[in-house]
């Protein structure tokens, strides 16, 4: 039996990173805010603040806030939450919604101040909303991960208060345990009982969203595009399926996704590729878990060092990490899987989020293509060789690169994209 001193803490990571949310996390997590801060008031509000920081205004600027017809950006996902949110469901929290309700919150943007403001804070991920109502008010503070409240105050009282500190990680397991030589040893020898729930749920929810977006018109269509000229090969149709996912989800579909690292579209890119792989060449249930448990933990891997929001498109990782699953999937050893992900990282790194939107199915569809190619370059006996840019010797220092890269030198970058998008800040 191979020992795996770390196999509790992986475990508890894929917990703590696949969840069900429903709608794009950025505007979910603003929803979820609010509803917290209402069910602290205990009333409804007469007037709301919002502070955020500038990712959080990118990622929330144009996506369809679901269960709203259609409504968009900040003050639609705070009227949401107010209105229709239950705070106890957490990243599900708009997802039970009447139609009096879909309605109502409309009307409550119509006709209360919901004043929105970009927050003077170096954290990335960072929400403050306060409610009004006669002499009361109560406010809630969620920072550096998507459902992590740091502060709850009613009238002056605090209720709950945390240090903000510079880690996207806090509240969550030290992650300093990933590397790639232990995350293939646990997905090859984990049991797969211990974890099969959750990838369960990561299949059902993801395939049904990418089934969704291939039936029904949703923004620019990327999926049905991509299998419009009846092409039936596993990568085009793994492109397809995972980009018709995000064109469901960008546009407001209801239905709900298993999210990884916080995103709908990485947990999805992660995800949908591996299965149709597996479904397309008849691999069994047991390989296409492990191939799911290794390309979800290359993903946490490459964001850990990242940040949860930067100007750094995450799909990009999971997109790299889904080749190095599909090159497990299909017979490849750790060797295999490291030349793959170093590959196609040296490929594709770069790719800029500027918000959650229509294109990012595209960027999606790229990511997938590029991390099949750093596969298919291995079978072909080739390879980039340490110096090649930021190839380093090895795939742990080729992902540490990539951290540095995100989250120190694409920092100005993240600045002007965040400027741009400001003009327009609610």
């Amino acid at each position: 039996m191979v020992e795996m001193p770390f196999s509790e803490a992986y475990a508890k990571i894929l917990r703590e990173e696949i969840m069900p949310a429903t709608g794009c996390t950025e505007p979910i997590s603003i929803a979820y805010c609010a509803a917290k801060a209402h069910e602290v008031l205990g009333m409804q509000p007469t007037a709301v603040t919002v502070s955020v920081s500038g990712n959080i205004l990118k990622n929330v600027k144009s996506v369809v806030v679901p269960n709203t017809n259609g409504l968009k950006g900040i003050r639609a996902a705070v009227a949401a939450g107010i209105i229709c949110g239950d705070a106890a469901k957490g990243m599900q929290v708009i997802s039970s919604v009447t139609e009096e309700q879909r309605e109502a919150v409309a009307h409550f943007m119509d006709s209360i101040s919901i004043d929105v403001s970009c927050a003077e804070t170096d954290c990335p991920l960072y929400i403050s909303i306060t409610l009004y109502a006669r002499t009361s008010y109560s406010r809630v503070v969620i920072a550096n991960n998507h459902a992590n409240i740091v502060e709850i105050m009613k009238n002056g009282e605090s209720i709950l208060k945390r240090p903000i500190v510079a880690q996207s990680e806090d509240n969550l397991t030290d992650k300093s345990c990933l590397n790639l030589h232990d995350i293939f040893t646990y997905a090859e020898h984990v049991d797969i009982s211990e974890v099969q729930d959750l990838l369960d749920m990561q299949i059902r929810y993801n395939m049904a969203i990418c089934e969704e977006g291939l039936t029904n018109d949703y923004g620019a269509n990327i999926g049905k595009i991509l299998l419009s000229e009846n092409v039936s090969d596993a990568k085009t149709i793994a492109r397809a399926y995972a980009a018709a996912g995000s064109d469901a989800r960008m546009s407001g579909c209801e239905m709900p996704v298993a999210i990884l690292c916080g995103s709908g579209n990485q947990g999805i890119t992660a995800s949908v590729p591996v299965i149709c792989y597996a479904k397309h060449y008849a691999i069994g249930k047991e390989r296409m878990y492990r191939a799911l448990i290794l390309s979800d933990l290359l993903t946490v891997y490459q964001k850990a060092g990242i940040g949860r929001l930067s100007a750094y498109c995450g799909a990009v990782s999971a997109g790299c990490a889904a080749g190095a699953g599909i090159a497990y999937l299909l017979g490849g050893d750790e060797s295999v899987v490291a030349h793959t992900l170093v590959n196609s990282i040296a490929m594709i790194s770069g790719t800029i989020c500027d918000g959650a939107k229509p294109s990012c199915a595209a960027k999606i569809a790229a990511a997938i293509d590029t991390g099949i190619l750093g596969y298919q370059m291995y079978l072909h006996q080739q390879q980039f060789f340490h110096g090649d840019g930021i190839v380093a010797p090895n795939a742990d220092a080729t992902v540490q690169n990539i951290g540095r890269i995100a989250s120190e030198g694409m920092l100005e970058t993240d600045h002007t994209i965040i400027d741009i998008m400001q003009k327009d800040c609610k």
